[in-house]
């Protein structure tokens, strides 16, 4: 079997490396990959967002399975592109992308279909928003519908702050059309979490909860970021806040897109927040989550393959899933500035000397070779370091040690990713 993944972040190259393990795989190529994809892969230079060239690919190459990672050609798409021209593809379609190209339609959806959610008002004027903030008062938190690269949602503790996001959205359009209409939600107090789950429109298998760090610094400081790093399973989900999040959330959730005639195949995402009240989605998700795609398919003992296969097919009721009963740790390393303007072409080292480590793997986010094919930085987010252990604690020490292997100039890593975890296997 040929297989393509799409996209070329940490996410993806946790994709192409347990691809790589099943036996069905013969040859992978990576759209447009990184430095780490292509020790397992071929990279290809094409546009995500060019359709006609990847299917131009996938035909002239015998794929026979496309993964798509990012959410962007999936709101655009691809899945429906890909269908029409016969091919099996991973991923929900473009009516099914809508809960998260849209924050408005997933939240009337949630409405709709009871599943536990914050209040929430929808504004297409700036004047009528600032009306509200100033009849509700604050906290709050202000959202732009559409896609703004995990940065528009905004939490604003001050009137002041709220009007400036407001300003921000709307007027100044910072997110451009995706802040044409806008959210203001109740502000909801209590831990985050993560829970993905596989759906193939009539079956849906939650996974391993999993808890990342979106704050730059230590103890949840400084600005948001894409993701410092991840940890699974987390205690935060109790066994009875995952029963209930199961019955509450994915199996509204079946029930909803269903009466709405949704087919919807591939990975959910609900961005889960535990209150005085139980458990809230914060938000729905089309993909794998990154870095928690980086903690989950380390312990994911099935074939991936084969869970993709049950999902395109609509059999995943016939198929167990099976997990290792152990912990997983990914501390990210960002370059010098990130999330704002970072420094490139930083010379990485180290990285050789860590392959020969036992239950520990690099996954490259932001890599390339230089012309002398030496390795070095290309983005925000570099590496994710990720280690497997009985225990959260050794997972936590595995991948601190691994760390200090590693050198490039201005590089940065929280030192607490995994501490908020308590050591009890939940899912």
């Amino acid at each position: 079997m040929k297989v393509l993944v799409i996209g070329s972040g940490g996410r993806e190259h946790a994709f192409v490396w347990k691809v790589s393990q099943s036996k069905e795989v013969t040859n992978i190529l990576c759209v447009p990959g990184n430095a780490g994809m292509s020790e397992l892969g071929v990279c290809v230079d094409i546009n995500m967002n060019d359709f006609p060239g990847l299917v131009k690919l996938v035909k002239e190459n015998n794929v026979d399975l496309t993964i798509v990672g990012p959410e962007a050609p999936l709101v655009s798409g691809i899945v429906d592109y890909f269908e029409n021209e016969g091919l099996a593809i991973f991923g929900p379609n473009k009516k099914a992308a809508q809960l998260e190209g849209s924050k408005i339609f997933a939240k009337e959806f949630m409405s709709k279909y009871n599943i536990p959610t914050a209040r929430f008002d929808v504004f297409d004027n700036p004047d009528a928003a600032k009306k509200c903030v100033e009849k509700v008062g604050v906290p709050l938190v202000v959202k732009a519908d559409g896609l703004a690269g995990g940065k528009g949602a905004i939490i604003c503790k001050t009137k002041s702050e709220a009007i400036a996001a407001i300003d921000m959205i709307m007027v100044e359009k910072k997110f451009g059309n995706a802040g044409n209409r806008i959210l203001i939600e109740e502000m909801l107090i209590g831990e985050e979490a993560s829970l993905m789950a596989f759906c193939d429109g009539e079956t849906i298998v939650p996974m391993i909860a999993s808890q990342d760090n979106k704050r730059v610094f230590d103890d949840d400081e400084g600005v948001n970021t894409g993701g410092m790093g991840a940890y699974a399973p987390t205690g935060v989900i109790t066994e009875q806040i995952y029963e209930q999040t199961k019955k509450e959330v994915f199996d509204n959730f079946i029930t909803g897109i269903k009466k709405e005639g949704i087919e919807y195949k591939g990975i959910v995402y609900a961005g889960i927040i535990i209150t005085k009240k139980g458990p809230k989605a914060l938000e729905f998700n089309v993909r794998f989550g990154d870095p928690e795609t980086q903690v989950l398919l380390p312990l994911l003992k099935t074939d991936m393959v084969k869970v993709v296969s049950a999902v395109i097919d609509k059999k995943l009721d016939k198929l167990v899933i099976e997990w290792e009963r152990k912990s997983c740790v990914c501390v990210v390393i960002t370059s010098k500035g990130y999330p704002g303007n970072y420094e490139k072409e930083k010379e990485i080292s180290g990285l050789e000397e860590i392959k020969k480590i036992k239950d520990v793997v690099v996954f490259h986010s932001g890599t390339a070779f230089n012309s002398e094919k030496k390795l070095q930085t290309a983005g925000g987010r570099v590496l994710g370091v990720t280690a497997v252990g009985n225990s959260l604690d050794k997972a936590i020490d595995l991948s601190y040690q691994t760390i200090e292997e590693i050198k490039f100039d201005g590089m940065h890593y929280r030192n607490d990713i995994g501490k908020k975890g308590i050591k009890k296997f939940v899912g």
